[in-house]
């Protein structure tokens, strides 16, 4: 306690140093060992504390700061960095499906283990086969120098920046550490974290990955240390580079060297004194692995005396001392019963198979994800097939194909639109799928199913800015019954929001009177924000902030927009042009004579065609001349017109209409000006400027990009060469070194003045 209490008298330096020791001894404890001390708060505050000191003392700056793992600014390009001592691969013997002996090669091994070595026993190690990325990590003096990637086994990639945010990797080594240590080990993903990732992958309609290395691999490929931050990655030891200390003799001397240094190693691992030892402990790995934490599909065997790994030597590629075997996946046959639909939080619907329950890989399998329509489509599954169920990475089932000889004679093929009669099966509201996308998704605004996810996009900054009404709130509010829509939020009072439990039932947490005053508050204000704010809040599918602003500007009101008269729905005529012309021209397209994939059949199709085609292109080039005036811009095209039209002459659309109307909420555009002509925006002082804002402002950065769209300019989220300005404010990093690369010219918010006279 005294060394505590004197550290928070000391200078700025000692407290730096003293927090540093402090989260990195507590990440140890509750990353590697599992015994953490103090409670997440607690951790946190330390944290905020270091992060406070080092802002106000930048001299003390050191790159292996706890506080460096959230991630740098992101690399051009990984370096190149020569390994101390070659990182080689091992050799690879697999266990042999119907073979009479399925582990002859492992007995191949060491029986060549024992003839080199010239006796019968030989102490081998034995332990589980990480399904990760292998790296190697260089301590100097007890401090991370630098991490890289095997690569060719000679140099591999500088990853430093993207390892130091891995938690379960310290940074600074505890007391003892010798002036050289080179660690080998596995980046890979949790078995739980790479399920709960796929999981929101698929939700949100992106490709999934095919097992927790695929995952691992493609996170430390990111030149973006902040988003490898975001990926759940740990490490693991469990060999030996460079070395500069005391002599190790064996296996176990390293295994105690990395404990007492905190670094976390592979566990469990076995010594076996024979051969019957050996086999033994890879069956026991072979029906254990699937409860180990991360994802396994073999056993590495290794030598255990060190002295003997230096006699048995190397090939050109890998020690003669080592093995890794490969078990082989384990699939069962099983009867898919029915395929269900699951509605995402993000609205996407996800086919899974229901199966007759069946015990693979250490569990049993009664549901396997299926994940799109064109994955049932490409392996041909259909309900009433039976298949070959496998665990992908050993950890979520999967169907890997259909036993066609067993199929049903009256079987048909799936097709998801028809499965659930062309509406989502959570609320009955309209489904659609992207052009260039596989997943179909809810495009309903008050899908239940969506709920989550739709308040959060509801209340949040760019939307209607529903201040303390985040993703904890959110879930509360929908778990708890309190509201089933966003729209819902209006309903709510101060008194019962009060008492929100934001907590367990065993340990509630109260949401309080002052938070419940400012969502009441940000309620009352957000039914008179803008008609651009309200259609970026809906979530409508294609619908951002720049097309909500072009639709706000086309339209004076949400009412004109959906084109309301007499109580019917019928949606914008200007977006109705817009699709119509977009439809109409793609028809023409594709009855065209001269269409090389569609020729006509013969001379009389010929003329029929070339009739309609000119039919079909004059209807639209007059409804372009309808729209002309307008100007609309690009971020008002066909996909975005379909997905409004879509919306609104749905009956979930027309149902937020009614809701709306009900409460009294009827959104006017601030930016209306369907005909552009009635203004010179040339006369506007940026007019056919384009900016990028990037670092810290004196204001909001929605506010500097309202500022000068205000004044004519185009505001962007990317520099390009066609880039005018770059508005630096304090911090710019990578997007103010791509301005001077493509010499676009920098500027500051004291430089405004200059470009506007007023």
């Amino acid at each position: 306690m005294s060394d505590l209490f004197n550290t928070c008298l000391a200078g700025p330096a000692e407290r730096i140093r003293f927090l540093r020791s402090e989260l990195e001894r507590h990440n140890r404890l509750y990353y590697t060992e599992a015994q953490p001390e103090i409670s997440d708060a607690d951790y946190d505050k330390l944290y905020r504390e270091l992060e406070e000191l080092e802002a106000k003392h930048p001299e003390f700056d050191d790159p292996n700061s706890p506080t460096k793992r959230v991630g740098g600014a992101p690399l051009d390009s990984f370096q190149q960095v020569r390994h101390l001592v070659p990182m080689l691969s091992i050799d690879d013997v697999f266990e042999l499906k119907d073979a009479e002996v399925p582990q002859a090669e492992l007995i191949d091994f060491y029986r060549k283990l024992q003839k080199n070595l010239g006796r019968d026993k030989v102490a081998v190690t034995v332990e589980p086969k990480i399904d990760g990325v292998a790296v190697s990590l260089v301590y100097r003096n007890g401090e991370l120098s630098y991490a890289a990637t095997r690569g060719d086994g000679t140099t591999g990639d500088d990853i430093t920046n993207n390892v130091r945010t891995i938690r379960s990797v310290p940074l600074a080594l505890a007391d003892g550490a010798p002036a050289l240590l080179e660690v080998r080990g596995e980046i890979y993903m949790p078995n739980e974290a790479f399920a709960a990732m796929n999981a929101e992958r698929e939700e949100a309609g992106l490709p999934t990955f095919a097992n927790p290395r695929n995952a691992s691999a493609g996170a430390l490929k990111q030149l973006d240390p902040k988003l490898v931050a975001k990926r759940p990655l740990a490490f693991l030891a469990h060999g030996l580079g460079a070395y500069e200390g005391p002599e190790l003799e064996s296996e176990k001397s390293f295994h105690d060297l990395l404990d007492s240094l905190g670094i976390p190693r592979n566990r469990p691992v076995w010594v076996s004194a024979s051969l019957e030892d050996l086999l033994d402990h890879v069956a026991l790995i072979d029906t254990e692995r699937h409860g180990l934490g991360y994802g396994t599909d073999g056993a590495v065997v290794k030598v255990l005396d060190r002295a003997e790994r230096n006699k048995l030597g190397y090939t050109s590629r890998a020690p003669r001392w080592a093995a890794a075997y490969k078990f082989l996946p384990e699939q069962k046959e099983t009867l898919l019963r029915d395929i269900t639909i699951q509605v995402g939080r993000t609205g996407v619907l996800t086919p899974v198979a229901e199966l007759e329950p069946v015990f693979v890989s250490g569990t049993t399998v009664s549901r396997a994800t299926l994940h799109n329509e064109e994955e049932i489509q490409r392996k041909d599954v259909r309900i009433g097939d039976t298949v070959v169920i496998e665990k992908a990475g050993e950890i979520i089932p999967a169907v890997v194909k259909v036993v066609l000889e067993k199929r049903p004679a009256d079987s048909k093929p799936f097709s998801l639109l028809d499965h659930v009669h062309g509406v989502c099966p959570s609320c009955g509201g309209p489904v659609s799928k992207e052009e260039g996308f596989v997943a179909w998704r809810c495009t309903n605004f008050e899908c239940p199913a969506q709920a989550v996810s739709k308040i959060r996009q509801f209340a949040s900054r760019k939307a209607l800015d529903i201040e303390a009404v985040g993703e904890i709130v959110a879930d509360a509010l929908v778990n708890r019954g309190v509201c089933r829509t966003p729209l819902d939020l209006f309903t709510l009072d101060q008194e019962g929001l009060a008492t929100l439990n934001l907590g367990s039932d065993e340990e509630p947490r109260r949401f309080g009177e002052k938070n419940a005053g400012k969502v009441i508050e940000a309620l009352e204000q957000a039914r008179h924000k803008p008609l651009n704010r309200w259609l970026f809040a809906m979530g409508i599918r294609q619908v951002g902030e720049s097309a909500a602003k072009e639709l706000a500007r086309l339209h004076e009101s949400l009412k004109e927009l959906a084109h309301i008269t007499e109580g019917a729905v019928e949606c914008s005529p200007i977006l109705k042009a817009i699709h119509g012309s977009a439809v109409k021209e793609a028809e023409a397209k594709r009855i065209s004579p001269s269409n090389k994939e569609n020729p006509p059949a013969n001379d009389e199709e010929k003329k029929a065609r070339k009739e309609a085609h000119a039919a079909l292109k004059a209807e639209a080039t007059e409804l372009k001349k309808g729209i002309a005036s307008y100007k609309v811009s690009a971020d008002v095209g066909q996909v975005v017109a379909e997905s409004v039209l879509t919306f609104f002459e749905s009956e979930a659309g027309k149902h937020v209409l009614e809701r709306m109307a009900e409460l009294g909420i009827d959104p006017k555009s601030e930016n209306y000006l369907p005909k552009l002509e009635e203004a010179d925006l040339s006369a506007l002082p940026l007019a056919g400027k384009t900016f990028v804002i990037t670092g810290t402002l004196s204001m909001d950065r929605d506010e500097m990009k309202q500022f000068l769209e205000s004044k004519g300019a185009k505001v962007s989220g990317s520099i390009s060469a066609k880039t005018d300005y770059l508005l630096c404010g304090e911090g710019g990093g990578s997007k103010r070194d791509k301005a001077d690369k493509l010499g676009v010219k920098v500027i500051e918010e004291g430089d405004i003045k200059d470009l506007i006279p007023e």
